[in-house]
Order: C-alpha cells, then sequence, then structure tokens
C-alpha cells in the first residue's frame, strides 16, 4: 500500500478480501475441473471490476490504470488465472467505450461492465503470433455487412465468451489495412475449435474462433477502417500492464505462502525460518516483487497520462515483472521442497498459471524489441 491515495487503499482491501473469500477458496477446484468460474466473476463486477477503467456512464467504474494494477494484483492472490481473463474481457470493454461511437458504447459496454456478457480479444492466428500486422483472418464489405473467414488462435473464454472483439484486414497487407470488429455470439458462421489442453490458466477456457463466411453488420466495426492495428496494440499497452499485475498477485501470495512454510516446517531440529540461507532468499523474493510493483505501477502512471515513452514503459514493466514474478513463483516452491509439487499446495498453481505472462499479449522477447527500437529512436 505504500504510496497509495486513501481511496486506492480502500480498492485495494476490498479486492484482497474477494481475492480471499470468493476466489482463494475455489482455486484449487477451478483449476482441476477446469470450470469457468461465471458466477464469482459477476460478483466481481457487481465490486466494479467487469469496467474498471471503462467511463462511468455506460456502467464502468472510471479509474485510473494504476488504480487497476492495484485491484488486479489484489485479485490475482485469490485466483490468477481468473484475474488474467477479467483482465483481458476489461481490456476489450475498454477498447469499445475509447473507439467505439456512442451507439456502440452504449450497447456493449453496460453487459459487459455487469458481466452478464463476457468479452475474448481475437487477434493472434495460427500463422501470426508476434507479427500481429500479418494477420490473415479478412472481412471483405458486401453492402451493409462484412463477411469474415479466418480463424484466430489461443483464445480466452473462446466458445463461453458473448462478445468478440476481433482484428481483421479489410484492406491491403501491412498494418493499414486492418480493422476492428465485435462479432457476437451466435452469429451464423462463427464457430469454435477444441477446448485446449493447458499447463495453467485453466478456469478459463481457450479455443480457436473460427469464421466461415461470417456475416456482420458494419455497424459492429469499432474506428474507422484501417484503423484495427492502432486500436489493437493500444489495448496491448494496458493489457501488458495488467497481465503483469497478474503475475504481481502470484508472485505476492507466493512470498507470503513460503514465509508461513518456513515458519512451520521443521529440519534438523529447528524451523526453516531459522535457516539464513533460506532467509535471504526470501529476502531476495521479496525485494524482487517490490521492484516489480514499482516499474508496473510507474508504467501504469506514465499510461494513464499518455506519455510519450508509455509504450516502453508499458515493454519494460511487462518483460521484468513477468521475469520476476514467475521467478519469485519457481523459488517459493522450491523452498516447500517436495510439498510444494504436490496439487494440495497451491504455490504449483501459482508457477503453472503466471508462467504464461511471459509468453502472451507480446512475448517477452517481443518487449526487448519494444524497448531496443525506443533506444534508437
Amino acid at each position: 500500500s505504500v504510496g497509495l491515495n486513501e481511496e486506492q487503499k480502500e480498492f485495494q482491501k476490498v479486492a484482497f478480501d474477494f481475492a480471499t473469500r470468493e476466489m482463494a477458496p475455489n482455486m484449487a477446484e477451478w483449476d482441476q475441473k477446469e470450470l469457468f468460474p461465471v458466477d464469482a466473476m459477476r460478483k466481481a463486477a457487481q465490486l466494479g471490476f467487469g469496467g474498471v477503467y471503462v467511463r462511468t456512464d455506460v456502467g464502468g467504474s472510471g479509474l485510473s490504470r494504476l488504480d487497476t494494477s492495484v485491484i488486479f494484483e489484489a485479485l490475482a492472490t485469490g485466483c490468477t488465472s481468473t484475474t488474467a481473463y477479467i483482465s483481458i474481457h476489461n481490456m476489450c470493454a475498454w477498447m469499445i467505450d475509447t473507439f467505439g461511437n456512442e451507439e456502440q458504447r452504449h450497447k456493449f459496454c453496460p453487459p459487459l461492465c455487469t458481466m452478464e456478457k463476457f468479452a475474448s480479444y481475437c487477434l493472434t492466428e495460427p500463422g501470426s503470433g508476434s507479427d500481429a500486422a500479418s494477420l490473415l483472418t479478412s472481412a471483405k464489405r458486401q453492402g451493409d455487412h462484412y463477411i469474415l473467414n479466418g480463424s484466430k488462435a489461443f483464445i480466452s473464454g473462446g466458445g463461453e465468451s458473448d462478445i468478440y472483439v476481433v482484428i481483421c484486414r479489410t484492406g491491403g497487407p501491412g498494418p493499414k489495412g486492418i480493422s476492428c470488429i465485435i462479432v457476437e455470439k451466435g452469429t451464423p458462421g462463427l464457430s469454435f475449435g477444441k477446448k485446449e489442453k493447458k499447463v495453467g490458466w485453466n478456469s478459463q477456457p481457450t479455443r480457436a474462433v473460427i469464421f466461415e463466411d461470417c456475416a456482420v453488420p458494419v455497424a459492429n466495426r469499432i474506428g474507422n477502417e484501417g484503423q484495427g492495428f492502432i486500436i489493437a496494440m493500444k489495448g496491448l499497452n494496458g493489457g501488458r500492464i495488467n497481465v503483469a499485475s497478474c503475475s504481481l498477485g502470484a508472485a505476492h501470495a507466493s512470498v507470503i505462502l513460503t514465509r508461513d512454510h518456513l515458519s512451520v516446517r521443521k529440519q534438523f531440529g529447528e524451523p526453516l525460518a531459522n535457516n539464513q540461507y533460506l532467509q535471504f532468499k526470501l529476502a531476495d523474493m521479496a525485494t524482487r516483487l517490490v521492484a516489480s510493483r514499482l516499474i508496473i505501477r510507474n508504467a501504469a502512471v506514465a499510461l494513464q497520462e499518455e506519455r510519450e515513452d508509455a509504450v516502453a514503459l508499458c515493454s519494460m514493466a511487462k518483460l521484468f515483472a513477468t521475469d520476476e514474478c514467475f521467478a519469485i513463483c519457481n523459488q517459493a516452491l522450491q523452498m516447500h521442497g517436495g510439498y510444494g509439487y504436490l496439487k494440495d499446495y497451491a504455490v504449483q498453481q501459482y508457477v503453472r498459471d503466471s508462467r504464461v505472462h511471459q509468453i502472451l499479449e507480446g512475448s517477452n522477447e517481443v518487449m526487448r524489441m519494444l524497448i531496443s527500437r525506443s533506444l534508437f529512436q
């Protein structure tokens, strides 16, 4: 809570209390049974977490990027996987709120903010991941509709979400030929692949989203034709802060679990907490956690203020924090010994759920590329 104002501390407390009460007791079951916890997420939405940084006139909470990071870190201590999906849902709602017209905002945002409806972000394709500008999913205009053909891969919420924010090609090659279109579940021609089996993130389904002559009204296009790539990248800047904040939550919880385990576990006639080597390891973990938190919060403020260095700082925060926080979780598992490898102990789930954060929302290799570009501009 250091550096937060009283209002932010209250947001944080509400999120921590919700994570402790509604998420942590169910985290293992959601993971092992691969349950999408709709009811729990709708309870979170009642607290304002369905549209954290969406404007208030369409049901959002109207909070800042820093507020959002604080909330997602706290929620992720209860279930990192579920919070990560909530963060993606929030990113989609923000994209519609920011780039949509008034009719679109008032149609789509209110049910997203209450989580009556859920949203998925559709950018990645089987043949284009890091090279997003090469995407092939096409949207050809015919009268007052676009006809979509193609597929999206690794879509969180795929098959369960109601609203799909689809980045697709309406023009020629390259980023200037890309647009952003909302496709609603139930639209003829929209279908889904098999549910993927994943190492972590099991409380949210991941499927391919497939378009076969899928006719979508032109009225569902967000922004102008050719603006989609810019919308997608601006969404991802915030998404990188969000997913890094989820890594904070996983690392935060892992440090606490490790501290408590060292206090009760005895070897050689005394608690492990008396071992100076393990004390120093825990001190390193706590230091890396705080450093990660500071770089994320600094980037969140830069993004909120729309500073010129925001993209580089968001990339740095995502790179540094997801690497460091995974290392913290992994070290926590090591310090639990054999117990850490048992699914009865939560630490292994934090390891599995945080590992993918180094890959998605732009892999950390791509983050290095974006940072290096900013240095040579």
